[in-house]
């Protein structure tokens, strides 16, 4: 089991729910992405209007449990893999206050170029948050 230095609030909304009933899964990527973006802005400075960009070369989540709106969760963020150009963060859907995930998800951001779209290393004030944070 994944221990989450960082844990996002999120909501569920009423469209989230799907004709079963439950979130539907494109709900779970969107949490996490978002949980992702919001840390890198708030703690390692990252502008998205900026030639700094991360883009998701692969992602992944296995399912345990499920949510339905009106349920609050939180999405707990982890990292697996510090690199030159890429990050490997790994991800849980958690309900408050639990150690269980609900779904364990896993992103890889590579930073690129905004012209080239080719690799570049991670930006320095990023790099330093994700250290400060995630690498004991």
């Amino acid at each position: 089991m994944t221990s989450f230095p960082v844990r996002i609030p999120f909501m569920t909304r009423w469209n989230d729910n799907d004709q079963y009933g439950h979130v539907n899964n494109t709900v779970y990527y969107q949490a996490m992405d978002t949980a992702i973006n919001s840390w890198l802005i708030a703690e390692g400075g990252l502008d998205p209007r900026s030639s700094e960009i991360a883009l998701c070369a692969a992602s992944s989540c296995e399912f345990h449990d499920s949510l339905a709106f009106p349920e609050p969760a939180e999405v707990g963020i982890a990292v697996d893999r510090l690199g030159t150009t890429s990050v490997t963060w790994l991800l849980g859907i958690l309900r408050p206050g639990s150690a269980t995930p609900i779904a364990d998800g896993r992103f890889v951001h590579v930073f690129t170029d905004e012209r080239t779209r080719r690799p570049t290393p991670i930006p320095e004030k990023i790099r330093r948050a994700i250290e400060r944070t995630f690498i004991v």
